[in-house]
């Protein structure tokens, strides 16, 4: 398969020239160094850039020495990566005499922007200490006064460790910095907004997050920046800052290279329009060009034994047949086994163990259980294989001495897979603390990923320590988010359903692995809380969670039996239209979920001519509910209710809906007159 018609690179003279059909970016080539010229929104016409930046961007965490340096563009397609789509990557490589800068650049023909990410060969002592040099600190810019004319911020220092920098078109911008949150296990607000409108070659702001956008106000385009990379706080190599805003000139800032001169994180600048609709869908679009969704094998139903408490406590061979029968009368399409499967203890059984170095602890340790299951994994894999299921497994990664066993671990995954037909995993216990451990965990996901030919799934568990977060490894499979229990009140739908509503502005709902709880266990505990687990339907739990990556966090054998009924039945109906839904992006609407509000997400198609919509009637005491759907064409459409309580209107793409019952849901499809 060639390289994609439309992406395309090429070196004319000084000038770097990169695109598709939806963009084109330029860069000044002088001595090995790039200056952002233009970034051009092919669609709209406009122009982002005001002028040739005066610092270069993809410019290494140290200073590098003046000197003349070769260049050289090489550019190859990628057909043989698992699980990514096709894709035009091209590598300016300039070569010095102190070091070697390698500037790489990825290209989707889908997406309207480019990855971009920096490498450096070092080849003196001396470059290999600068990068262990201090970080800059944040610049102190103190109003004096007395007034000036604003100066430009060309013709300053040269920037260290910047990823971008541009000279914007003003005025009329606003900025968004996000801050995202893991360690679910202490933290249930995952996502925060800041807004600045930026004041016409004035402000100069310095801040650090994980997504920035760039917007104007007036016709709702805009820029969106992320870097592939686990959270600010969880990152080995520190930045003091991720954005730094002088003026028109905006820096993005932290290449995470560290003293050993290897390879940056990637970062995508993606152009977008529509608002704020617009951005999350081109956000989305590029997470699926990482991981494109593949029927069978994406968003499928997934059920975990440890959401009931039993820990390993339950895990044998007659338990687990009973499982795989209930879940097959639920409708799941992969059945898993939590920590317990494995001969090894780990500190969360209930017998105690280690939560380290598994490996030093029993040679062992990841075999099966014979005591629990004395005929091994086989029998059970293939129990559920005849009732239309795939299995899946607990797994933690030896995190002992950066990860020094990742080769081992890999053979286990694989061994499992291919001997015993296990193509599930959750990844757990993960202590990332060295840039060595980051790579060496890296390298054993791309491993397994490429081993398997992108068959094998892996859930990494974001719910403690310090992890790769939600953009650190987009290519390994849905994020494990949350451990929530009803034995603690820690559940709420409302809740779950928030966390949802505000990751899915900017995190593909199909990368997140969402809960859903027995609601009949400890409704004790909750008393007479009017928002608590029972007082809500089962189906409601289910549709909640339907349109990311759906699991059952409970013992399937122990569900009531209309428990079962009623979510299996909406389980059917979600199987027969979940390729619609995941085939395009997923938008929040109506207000952010808390228990009282109208809410809901609208899965809208590629072509942008039909949609699934969710509506979610809180606790409150409003019958009725308009909404406009977004992204959709200009058009008259029809809605069809599929499943849930409740009518619909829809005209000139606005939405009634009428749910007479709080804490009801309806499920509509969208589609033109």
């Amino acid at each position: 398969m060639g390289i994609p018609d439309e992406c395309y690179a090429r070196l004319d003279g000084d000038e770097l020239i990169l695109g598709n059909r939806h963009v084109e970016r330029r860069w000044r080539v002088r001595e090995g160094l790039l200056y952002a010229t233009s970034f051009l929104d092919r669609t709209s016409g406009r122009q982002w850039l005001a002028r040739e930046a005066g610092e270069p961007s993809l410019y290494p965490p140290v200073v590098m020495v003046d000197e003349p340096r070769t260049v050289e563009l090489v550019t190859h397609h990628i057909t043989d990566h698992p699980v990514e789509a096709l894709s035009l990557v091209a590598e300016l490589i300039a070569r010095g005499t102190t070091a070697t800068l390698t500037y790489e650049f990825q290209i989707f023909p889908a997406v309207a922007g480019m990855a971009v990410r920096l490498r450096i060969s070092t080849l003196t002592p001396a470059a290999l200490t600068a990068l262990a040099a201090p970080a800059e600190a944040t610049p102190s810019v103190e109003p004096t006064g007395v007034e000036a004319a604003p100066k430009r911020a060309s013709g300053q220092a040269l920037l260290p460790d910047a990823i971008e920098c541009l000279i914007l078109s003003l005025p009329h911008l606003r900025l968004t910095r996000v801050q995202l949150q893991d360690q679910t296990d202490h933290h249930n607000t995952l996502a925060f907004e800041n807004d600045w409108l930026l004041f016409p070659a004035q402000e100069h702001l310095y801040t650090s997050g994980d997504v920035f956008f760039i917007e104007d106000l007036l016709s709702g385009e805009g820029l969106a920046f992320v870097k592939l990379a686990p959270l600010p706080h969880a990152r080995v190599i520190q930045t003091p800052h991720d954005l730094r805003l002088d003026g028109d000139r905006v820096a993005l800032l932290g290449h995470g290279i560290g003293d050993g001169a290897e390879g940056g994180y990637a970062s995508v600048l993606i152009c977008y329009q529509g608002g704020q609709p617009g951005r999350t869908a081109a956000l989305q679009e590029f997470q699926r060009q990482l991981r494109p969704y593949v029927t069978g094998r994406d968003g499928l139903l997934l059920t975990n034994t440890w959401g009931d408490r039993s820990k390993d406590g339950r895990i044998t061979e007659a338990f687990m047949a009973k499982e795989i029968e209930a879940a097959a009368r639920l409708g799941a399409d992969v059945v898993e086994i939590d920590d317990g499967w494995e001969r090894g203890r780990t500190a969360n059984s209930i017998h105690g163990g280690v939560w380290l170095g598994f490996w030093a602890a029993d040679e062992r340790f990841w075999e099966a259980n014979l005591s629990r299951l004395p005929n091994g994994l086989a029998p059970l894999v293939q129990q559920a294989r005849e009732r239309g299921m795939q299995f899946g497994l607990w797994f933690g990664p030896d995190s002992a001495n950066d990860f020094e066993n990742w080769e081992r671990d890999v053979d286990v995954l694989l061994d499992l897979h291919r001997r015993v037909g296990v193509n599930y995993f959750k990844l757990d216990g993960v202590k990332i603390r060295s840039k060595l451990g980051e790579k060496r965990f890296g390298q054993f996901c791309e491993t397994v990923l490429s081993q398997s030919a992108g068959r094998i799934v892996m859930d990494p568990d974001v719910t403690a320590e310090t992890r790769m977060g939600y953009f650190g490894l987009p290519h390994a499979g849905p994020v494990f988010l949350e451990n929530r229990y009803t034995d603690w009140r820690r559940y709420y739908p409302h809740s779950t359903l928030r966390n949802l509503w505000m990751l899915a502005h900017y995190v593909d709902p199909l990368r997140l692995r969402m809960e859903f709880l027995n609601n009949t266990r400890n409704a004790d505990k909750y008393g007479d809380d009017p928002l608590a687990p029972g007082r809500y339907s089962p189906a409601y739990l289910f549709a909640a969670v339907m349109f990311a990556s759906p699991l059952g966090w409970f013992e399937v054998s122990n569900l009531p039996a209309d428990y079962v009924e009623e979510v299996s039945k909406l389980v059917a109906l979600w199987k027969q239209h979940r390729d619609e839904i995941f085939a395009g992006p997923v938008i929040p609407i109506g207000d952010e979920p808390n228990g009282t509000s109208w809410t809901g997400l609208a899965a809208v198609a590629p072509d942008r001519r039909s949609a699934h919509v969710l509506a979610f009637r809180e606790l409150n005491d409003q019958v009725d509910w308009t909404t406009r759907l977004p992204l959709l064409e200009k058009r008259e459409y029809r809605a069809r209710v599929i499943a849930g309580a409740g009518k619909c209107t829809l005209r000139h793409r606005e939405l009634s809906v009428r749910i007479e019952r709080p804490r009801d849901y309806l499920w509509l499809r969208v589609a033109p007159r």
